[in-house]
């Protein structure tokens, strides 16, 4: 294999595979990244974890067609050191590759392409379009709520299905047990009768990292039950999907909180950032009193001592006190677009509905501590 390419436009492709590659391997081959030159111009890049795998296609002058596997992280980082617009000349032969570009020369190992695993994908029956805005939305206003408890495997992901209610509709979930986010998006043509899948939490990371530079376009989702591809751009991602049953999540969404405070979601979060300064790691627990259009904020640790503070609001029910983890407030609070927000109370034992209005696609639930 001979080809010649353009030091941009391999770093950029690299990142985007090398990334799927762990730093460790017991298996040297997913160590490494394939590397496929065709008669016709162009390379493909991909790589592997087994269970996940990036495909990108990228132009280059090529001399001699053929094909080779060199390591991942190695490639990324002789390209990033490399002068910016040099020509890359890869010359892949007996169980080695050249690097050459200006006056630097590598020589590296190589295996065979042979050896390489490639996920088998099988039929993908369901198959339909989606702006990468709205992949970019469920993404991040989601997965902040993947649960990372190895134990509970069938929560390590972001649920997605359809639904059939007055118009029909796709619904992205994720919790972890303590707080549950969910978006809502009309359902794409195509998507009818899709199976409901959990796509595991390390194909949503690398996902959302492909979409921030094809923000402006859209995106061909192609799954089965076992199996899910993105192809967006020059990459195609394609991932093992959780073989478990997400729990029904609609029974922890109250629907008869009748307490309502509103506030600005940003001064709020300020408040709730500047007392939970000297909460504890483990408890991270704030506690929200509710008075007549007055919401204090406290926080007490045994070790650090006291802090409070009062936030505007709007309420006109019974008050009431309540604690929450100030680090999964915040994080939903982050997720608020706009001036203001709406938490739907019920006391302090029962889960909090947090929403901006009843007309928003994203939907938040959020358990109560004991403070």
């Amino acid at each position: 294999m001979k080809a010649t390419i353009e030091r941009a436009a391999l770093l950029k492709s690299l990142g985007h595979v090398q990334s799927v590659v762990e730093r460790r391997n017991t298996i040297p081959i997913l160590s490494n990244v394939l590397i496929e030159a065709s008669e016709g111009g162009g390379i493909k890049l991909m790589a592997t974890d087994l269970d996940l795998q990036v495909v990108e296609t990228v132009d280059a002058q090529v001399e001699t067609a053929g094909s080779i596997t060199v390591s991942a992280h190695t490639l990324f980082d002789i390209a990033r050191k490399l002068p910016d617009g040099s020509q890359v000349q890869m010359d892949a032969a007996e169980g080695k590759m050249k690097v050459n570009a200006g006056r630097a020369r590598f020589n590296l190992q190589t295996l065979p392409r042979d050896d390489f695993p490639i996920i088998a994908e099988g039929d993908l029956p369901t198959s339909f379009e989606l702006p990468a805005a709205s992949l970019i939305q469920i993404i991040d206003k989601t997965k902040f709520a993947i649960s990372t408890e190895e134990t509970r495997y069938y929560l390590n992901g972001i649920f997605l299905h359809v639904q059939d209610e007055e118009t029909p509709v796709l619904k992205a979930a994720a919790t972890d047990g303590h707080r549950l986010a969910r978006v809502t998006l009309p359902r794409p043509a195509g998507a009818e009768g899709m199976p409901d899948v959990i796509v595991p939490r390390k194909c949503v990371n690398e996902l959302r990292k492909l979409l921030d530079e094809n923000s402006e376009a859209s995106v061909q989702i192609d799954l089965s039950a076992s199996k899910i591809r993105f192809t967006l751009g020059t990459a195609i991602l394609t991932s093992k999907l959780i073989d478990g049953t997400f729990p029904d999540y609609t029974r922890v969404i109250p629907t008869g909180n009748d307490k309502i405070l509103k506030i600005d979601p940003k001064s709020f979060a300020q408040g709730v950032d500047r007392v939970s300064t000297i909460a504890t790691e483990k408890t991270r627990a704030v506690k929200m009193a509710l008075g007549d259009d007055k919401i204090t904020l406290s926080v007490t640790s045994p070790e650090n001592g006291t802090a409070a503070e009062e936030v505007p609001g709007a309420y006109k029910e019974d008050g009431f006190e309540i604690g929450f983890n100030s680090r999964y407030l915040l994080d939903i609070l982050g997720e608020i677009e706009g001036d203001n927000v709406e938490l739907h109370l019920a006391d302090a034992s029962a889960p909090t509905l947090i929403r901006e209005d009843d007309k928003s696609p994203a939907l938040y639930v959020l358990m109560p501590m004991r403070v």
